[in-house]
């Protein structure tokens, strides 16, 4: 497993090193993470075949988007909570397009979504 992270924004910091490039080839796509509470805030990742870039606030048209609180999402990031009972639990919710999200899990390994 990948260095574990104690703050969001430490987690998109590390984004490029945790990043599967292979798991992206043919993926066109930007997932916007809006994390509230305290070390919360908006960052969108866009991600083009094989490559990935990491922006801080809001896209105009997301393809996926993920809620949760900085705590719940820490917690996520270090596969201390599963992504999907997150999900079930509504700890996390993803909106947009679901095939999209879904392929997060392969690309961004850490983030246990």
């Amino acid at each position: 497993m990948a260095k574990r992270v104690s703050t969001v924004q430490e987690y998109f910091d590390t984004l490029g090193d945790r990043f599967v490039a292979d798991a992206s080839k043919g993926v066109q796509a930007v997932y916007q993470f809006e994390i509230s509470g305290d070390g919360g805030g908006t960052w969108h990742v866009a991600v083009d075949d094989g490559s990935m870039q990491v922006h801080q606030g809001a896209h105009d048209k997301p393809s996926s988007t993920v809620t949760s609180k900085a705590a719940d999402y820490i917690k996520i990031c270090n596969g201390d909570m599963n992504g999907l009972r997150a999900v079930m639990t509504r700890k996390m919710r993803i909106g947009g397009n679901i095939v999209m999200a879904r392929k997060m899990q392969s690309m961004f390994p850490t983030g246990n979504i």
